[in-house]
């Protein structure tokens, strides 16, 4: 048999499929289970964009190679989204990359920019493809830790010196995931002055700006001045418009960096297949009232669940975006890991150890709202059984 890379062997087991395992064996054994674990929306694509992938995919046209820079059109539709939500305006020709979803461009950049040896400085807990990414590219992941005092906002006055003469990009990721924690437009604004001062590509992925409770919106870190000189910010279809397994988004921001993530695309992949593409664009530029229907039925889901665990004494704070509820461990509890383990085997319901984000998320599970409310309440009366 021949050996891996090293750089393999330096991958951590990718979370999501251990649990997709475990939850495999018992469904196989018949066990009925509530997932709450990957963020992955039950609900469908709206219609709208199925008809338009539907009559595009009939068209031979479509069934070509892609253009690695995607189609003119898609690209447009981007800068015109961007404009009307943000007020930032976008080259469609040179500030724009598609992708083949949000994931592949994020875990890519590092090839782009990091020689071995060099750092990425990555928040922990993350979304894992900061990390990994940058160990197949040979560089070296620093930790930010995420602290509840901190509002989960990187410290970035505690990182050492001798870490930031290697690094060269920074990973932002709000609103959250996995946290659900949000960011003011004050502290993008050290952001901004910090990477300038440290020569660092800002690298923000903004998957979930979309998904948001209680009147708050999300801003964009282009919209900040200053931000288009070192930040390139990663936009998805994915949880917006229940597009998950579509396999569609965008990088958009510095044209240097934009570009260097093309050059490694151009040599990796043949883009996104057009027939998607075109319903991409019915997406961007048709009804947007699906993005208000989603986020009520996230935010009864959200409520169902935090009220639900506070009547049997687990305190949880309300998250203002994305779809998951960050719950610190119930009194008793030591280990996220075996706290997820006591709720798939006992009470057969699917939550992600905070520990599979990073060593700074132990002390805290995370829950999906990507069940019905019926269900979630059933999930809650589960647990319930078992903690009490």
């Amino acid at each position: 048999m021949i050996e891996t890379s090293e750089r393999l062997k330096r991958l951590p087991p990718y979370l999501f499929a251990e649990i997709d395992r475990q939850k495999r064996q018992l469904k196989e054994q018949g066990i009925d289970l509530i997932d709450l674990g990957i963020g992955d929306p039950d609900q469908p694509t709206p219609g709208h964009i199925i008809e338009k992938l539907s009559q595009a995919a009939q068209d031979p046209a479509n069934h070509r190679y892609a253009l690695d820079l995607g189609m003119k059109e898609l690209r447009w539709a981007i800068s015109k989204w961007y404009k009307a939500r943000f007020g930032v305006k976008l080259d469609p020709d040179t500030e724009i990359q598609p992708l083949i979803g949000s994931k592949e461009g994020i875990a890519h950049m590092p090839l782009a920019f990091i020689n071995p040896g060099e750092a990425t400085l990555v928040p922990d807990p993350c979304y894992p493809p900061y990390k990994t990414g940058t160990i197949l590219a040979g560089g070296i992941p620093y930790n930010m830790p995420l602290y509840r005092d901190n509002a989960f906002l990187p410290d970035l006055k505690k990182i050492e010196a001798s870490i930031l003469r290697r690094a060269k990009l920074i990973y932002l990721n709000y609103p959250n995931n996995p946290t659900g924690a949000v960011c003011p437009e004050d502290y993008l604004g050290m952001v901004i002055k910090f990477a300038r001062k440290n020569n660092l590509l800002v690298c923000y992925d903004a998957a979930y700006s979309e998904i948001s409770f209680d009147s708050y919106r999300a801003p964009s870190f282009l919209q900040l001045d200053g931000s288009r000189d070192l930040g390139i910010e990663f936009h998805s279809l994915s949880k917006t418009y229940n597009m998950t397994g579509w396999r569609i988004g965008w990088a958009c921001g510095n044209k240097e960096a934009v570009a260097a993530l093309g050059k490694v695309k151009t040599n990796i992949d043949s883009g996104i297949f057009q027939a998607v593409q075109i319903a991409g664009i019915a997406a961007l530029e048709g009804d947007q009232a699906h993005i208000d229907r989603m986020n009520k039925i996230y935010e009864g889901r959200r409520d169902c669940l935090v009220s639900g665990l506070e009547r049997i004494g687990w305190k949880i704070e309300k998250p203002k975006a994305t779809f998951y509820v960050w719950a610190p461990l119930p009194k008793g509890q030591n280990s996220s890991i075996d706290f997820a383990k006591l709720l798939l085997e006992k009470a057969n319901v699917v939550a992600t150890p905070g520990v599979g984000f990073g060593v700074a998320g132990e002390g805290y599970i995370r829950f999906a709202m990507t069940a019905r409310e019926e269900r979630i309440k059933e999930a809650v009366e589960r647990i319930r059984k078992i903690l009490i």
